[in-house]
């Protein structure tokens, strides 16, 4: 009896977690042979581990990764890309978020672009940081869309919100000149207190004709690559590895 008020307890607070672990203690019948210390030390850590759990869940969620199971410590290193061990140790280190750094990710087609971002948006993830991924296409897209219903203000706001931003394909489609100043002011937004992950196929130096305006070319990848870590990623496509293999 005294058990299940208990439990009631625990759901009512919302204590799941700590649910969770008393319910099985008691199912196991291990209360008997652990000592009140040890009993709450396994309440408290299992509740802290549903908790983080839970925000796990909902900042992947929020992130839509496109390759959301990348792990940056899977990372394979029999494929040549060309990141020595050092380069790895830093990305998993996480310290580009705490020194809010971005991250550029330049290569060819087929190299693992999309996968290296998407892994460094889920530790980001993992670390508790909330993170937001894109296709530069949809982002323009997202900012056309929001410009005519309104919702532009709303939209910048969330993407701000975001403490790791990616953009994927980077350099693929045409930015026209009605979305250059809005993507210098989400850049701008973000220059000095948050992350950003650009993957491209076109090498930097070519990031001032393809923006297309001199001006804002110069001022978007002022605030770009000033704090940019870059990664120059070479070597075969690996979708022609693994075609292969």
């Amino acid at each position: 009896m005294l058990n299940n008020i208990t439990l009631d307890k625990m759901r009512s607070l919302k204590l799941f977690g700590m649910l969770e672990a008393f319910e099985h203690v008691r199912q196991t019948q291990s209360l008997q042979t652990i000592s009140f210390t040890e009993g709450l030390s396994l309440l408290v850590d299992q509740e802290a581990l549903h908790r983080d759990n839970k925000r796990l869940a909902k900042l992947s969620k929020i992130a839509k990764l496109r390759y959301p199971q990348a792990m940056i410590e899977d990372i394979n290193f029999e494929h040549k890309r060309a990141i020595a061990p050092e380069q790895l140790q830093w990305l998993i280190s996480g310290q580009w978020l705490l020194n809010q750094q971005n991250i550029l990710l330049i290569g060819p087609t087929g190299i693992g672009k999309t996968f290296l971002a998407c892994a460094c948006a889920s530790l980001a993830c993992r670390r508790g940081f909330t993170t937001r991924y894109f296709r530069l296409s949809k982002l323009l897209e997202a900012i056309r869309i929001a410009h005519a219903d309104g919702s532009y203000s709303r939209l910048t706001a969330q993407l701000l919100k975001a403490q790791c931003l990616v953009i994927d394909d980077w350099g693929i489609d045409p930015i026209t000149p009605e979305r250059r100043a809005d993507l210098l002011e989400i850049i701008d937004d973000r220059y000095d207190h948050r992350s950003i992950i650009i993957a491209s196929q076109l090498p930097i130096d070519l990031w001032h004709d393809y923006i297309g305006n001199q001006t804002i070319a110069d001022a978007m990848l002022d605030r770009i690559v000033h704090r940019a870590k870059i990664f120059k990623l070479m070597g075969e496509s690996m979708r022609k590895t693994i075609a292969s293999s």
